[in-house]
Parts: structure tokens; C-alpha cells; sequence
């Protein structure tokens, strides 16, 4: 997630297209926090579970349709364990078991994966 507040459904719509969701409308989220896990192989994406829907004073001919989404995946410790990547933690709290990143601003999450990379090739020469 790139931005913090309440997840809606609205949102997590568009986002259960892309893969498995880990949260629910109404679950509080902060920038760094892992939502889900995509379909695809490939980087993290940066996400906004929280965007609104926008609100018009037009009327459409479908009216407000019922969100329906699946629900979401709630994994164990244990799993959180095996499945967190490198870059990853688990945040244990009285009320939840969080799965984020270990650097939350998503810009110095990159520049530190550049400079890892940076590192990795000079190390090979």
C-alpha cells in the first residue's frame, strides 16, 4: 500500500483482478504494508487500497451495484514465515499479524534496492 487509512471495497474491486487480497474493506492501512500477492511473477507493486469512489451529482443507469469480493486470505505465523520475501517483516500486534516492508516509504525502498544491486555487481567483478 503507498498510502495510509481504512481499505474500501471499492478499491480492493479493482484490486482483486491483480491477485489474492490479505485485507477487508475497513481494515486500517499504512504505506509499506502488503496487501495481497499478485498473479504474476514480477516486483512488488505499489498500490492504493484506500482511493474512494468518486462521488458525482450524476445518475447512471446501473445504480450503485453491490461490491462483492472474495474473501480475503488470512495466513497463520508460520505461513507468514515462509512466505515473506528478504525486504519483508512480520509485525505482530495485540490485535493482528502484519506482513510489510522493512523499509515503509516505497522512494527509499527503491533507492536501497538500487544501491543493492549496485553492490552486488561490483562485488562479481
Amino acid at each position: 500500500c503507498n498510502t495510509s487509512g481504512k481499505a474500501t471495497s471499492y478499491a480492493l474491486q479493482a484490486l482483486s483482478n491483480r491477485g489474492t487480497l490479505f485485507v477487508e474493506p475497513g481494515d486500517e492501512l499504512y504505506s509499506g504494508m502488503v496487501v495481497g500477492e499478485q498473479a504474476r511473477v514480477g516486483p512488488d507493486l505499489e498500490v492504493n487500497a484506500v482511493r474512494a469512489k468518486e462521488v458525482t451529482n450524476m445518475r447512471t443507469q446501473s445504480k450503485d451495484e453491490t461490491v462483492r469480493l472474495a474473501p480475503p486470505v488470512k495466513l497463520s505465523l508460520e505461513e507468514m514465515i515462509g512466505y515473506m520475501a528478504e525486504d519483508e517483516v512480520i509485525e505482530v500486534t495485540p490485535k493482528s499479524i502484519r506482513l510489510r516492508k522493512a523499509i515503509l516509504d516505497g522512494n527509499v525502498r527503491e533507492r536501497a534496492a538500487r544501491n543493492r544491486a549496485k553492490q552486488l555487481r561490483t562485488n562479481k567483478k
